[in-house]
């Protein structure tokens, strides 16, 4: 099931999602001080472009640098990327078809809000891999 609500979330929203943070990543990565931010577009890029079947959680031992970062991300780039989420999975849920695919846009928002310190896994094994 989770392989063809990918398909039908890479062909709706998916794939402009992926765009989006990748050419924010890119740009990002032009100074030495974005490319933590950059690097994290892009790991949210490659989530939003395939979302079902994984979920976030907390990297241990993030520490300071990457709560300083997300007040950075949170200020600068984090608000509008939810806003834009939850503008996004509510027109999806107008639908009945749509409302999985409303339900993954707000499974974004978190990790659009602060996604350093924070690592993707799949759903199957919940916990990050390196402890």
């Amino acid at each position: 099931m989770k392989t063809i609500l990918n398909v039908i979330w890479l062909v709706l929203s998916g794939f402009w999602l992926f765009l989006g943070y990748l050419l924010a990543g890119a740009l990002l990565c032009i100074t030495i001080i974005g490319i933590p931010f950059g690097i994290a577009a892009f790991r949210i890029g490659v989530y939003a472009l395939w979302p079902f079947g994984r979920t976030t959680v907390e990297r241990p031992g993030a520490g300071a640098p990457s709560f300083i970062g997300n007040i950075l991300w949170l200020v600068l780039a984090g608000w509008w990327l939810a806003l834009a989420h939850i503008v996004t999975g509510l027109l999806q849920c107008i639908t009945i078809i749509g409302i999985p695919l409303g339900i993954a846009n707000f499974k974004l928002i978190p990790v659009s809000l602060v996604p350093l310190g924070r690592e993707i896994v799949r759903t199957d094994q919940p916990f990050t891999s390196r402890w």
